[in-house]
């Protein structure tokens, strides 16, 4: 009886952690309403995918792609497809994964118990997070391009995944003034 009380209390401590958010697993990309995504963000359909390079790389690629000079980089951004224009905004979000870890707060707590000053106060919880880009699309009459009955939103969704696809296989973001 007392070899399954220690063996409960080693699996307890080692492997007990109590995830209270995590942040969602998006492989390849997601058209959803950008407010139920993160309530930050407008209620408007967006296109969604995690974003593995640094901070502000999709602006610096979409500033030099559109030849933008640092004016209205992230929002409005005119594009045109099949002679039709349309409107690109775009949010780099963050969600984070955080997590209770309950063996740090046991081992503090023995260690209260003999008088001895708790050590481990920083890892009672934790927490990691993934960026993420959404994309948003109007037209010029200010409708959701990524809404369902839009009659052009497989050809505004095909055209984001070309400029997500080309976005993380361009490292050199100047090649893009000599590629057009």
């Amino acid at each position: 009886m007392r070899a399954l009380l220690y063996i409960t209390l080693f699996l307890l401590l080692f492997s007990s952690c109590i995830p209270t958010k995590i942040a969602p697993d998006i492989k390849g990309e997601k058209v959803m309403v950008a407010k139920k995504f993160k309530k930050q963000l407008p209620k408007i359909n967006g296109f969604i995918f995690e974003d593995p390079k640094n901070a502000n790389e999709f602006y610096k690629y979409i500033n030099t792609r559109f030849q933008k000079n640092n004016v209205d980089v992230r929002w409005n951004v005119p594009f045109t497809i099949d002679n039709e224009k349309y409107y690109l905004s775009f949010y780099e979000v963050e969600r984070t994964s955080n997590t209770i870890n309950l063996a740090p707060m046991i081992i503090d707590a023995a260690l209260e118990n003999n008088d001895i000053v708790p050590i481990l106060e920083d890892s009672y919880t934790s927490r990691s997070g993934k960026w993420y880009l959404v994309l948003t699309v109007d037209d010029e009459n200010f409708y959701d391009c990524l809404k369902e009955n839009y009659p052009k939103r497989e050809t505004v969704v095909a055209y984001l995944k070309q400029l997500k696809k080309h976005y993380l296989s361009t490292n050199n973001y100047d090649s893009l003034l000599f590629g057009k």
